[in-house]
């Protein structure tokens, strides 16, 4: 079966057209991400704004290009963070599905995680019983999945992302010391209060996914253009994060947009990324983790229902 799955986030829309047979993914035919934004300003409008979601209905007319010339028979969207906190963002949906024909899945924070944890551990031994984290810092909101195998026993998503505290914290240009100090300490009590203290000391492996992951990986290997299966796998020190972290923080954004291995349009908030990144790593004791290119697109291609791609 071939099917086409969105996922429209706080920070990026993206784009996942597979094949699946017997629940695995056998060949990935496109996949694609375009900054959109759409989170800004949700934090303190409490709605989705016109220009954000222009931003996305024009990723969307690319994309849905994608989906009829790959004679996709299934269509999904998942919508996060942004669309679930903000009072608009149920017309926002039905537009997506008048307009694309994809069956819209506004996810709770619960959904969001245990479709994040599917698409990263789907491809790792089943038997194999190391208890892992798995991470997912989005636009809005981060998620952190705990369990083994391919199956989670913990999940929780916080209010800790990288839209969402950029806008609250870091206002100057290069953020200032103060600043980045204050997002931090942010994000550290909102994971010390959503995650025990007893369930962090469990966790022996770490996963990342999803764009401040990626871009910490691709940036380490100063990756001109980005490559995926370069990206896949690659171990991130929690060290080596810290100093990419600390490098992006004192370059103004026009500086930061030439970064090599960095997406221009990720310039705005990685640096909020790497903090977060920094503080899930040492409230879980982790000193590295490893960075995979299989996230909820691949999950909600894997865990969804289907419907029929209505392609007008």
């Amino acid at each position: 079966m071939r099917k086409a799955v969105v996922d429209i986030g706080s920070n990026s829309t993206r784009l996942l057209i597979a094949e699946l047979h017997d629940g695995r993914v056998t060949q990935e035919l496109d996949r694609r991400t375009t900054v959109t934004r759409l989170g800004a300003g949700v934090d303190t409008d409490g709605r989705l704004s016109d220009e954000g979601m222009e931003r996305v209905f024009a990723a969307l007319d690319k994309y849905h290009e994608s989906i009829e010339h790959h004679g996709v028979q299934t269509g999904v969207a998942v919508l996060t963070s942004a669309v679930r906190d903000s009072a608009n963002g149920e017309q926002f949906a039905a537009e997506v599905k008048r307009r694309y024909g994809l069956e819209p899945h506004v996810l709770t924070g619960d959904q969001e995680a245990t479709l994040t944890f599917l698409g990263a551990t789907n491809e790792r031994d089943p038997a194999d019983t190391t208890p892992i984290m798995v991470l997912d810092i989005g636009g809005g909101s981060t998620e952190m999945v705990l369990g083994s195998g391919h199956e989670a026993s913990f999940h929780v998503s916080t209010q800790a992302g990288v839209v969402r505290q950029t806008e609250r914290h870091l206002h100057s240009d290069p953020p200032t010391e103060d600043e980045q100090r204050a997002l931090s300490e942010d994000v550290r009590e909102i994971i010390a209060a959503a995650i025990p203290s007893e369930r962090r000391r469990t966790v022996e492996h770490g996963i990342a996914v999803a764009g401040t992951a990626t871009q910490l990986a691709a940036i380490a290997q100063e990756l001109e253009p980005y490559d995926a299966a370069r990206v896949h796998g690659y171990v991130l020190t929690a060290d080596e994060a810290r100093r990419i972290g600390n490098r992006l923080a004192k370059l103004p954004l026009a500086q930061r947009r030439e970064v090599a291995g960095l997406d221009p349009d990720r310039a705005p908030t990685i640096v909020a990324g790497a903090l977060i990144l920094a503080e899930v790593l040492n409230l879980f004791g982790l000193d590295r983790i490893e960075v995979s290119e299989h996230d909820i697109l691949r999950g909600a291609a894997l865990g969804l229902g289907e419907s029929s791609a209505n392609r007008t």
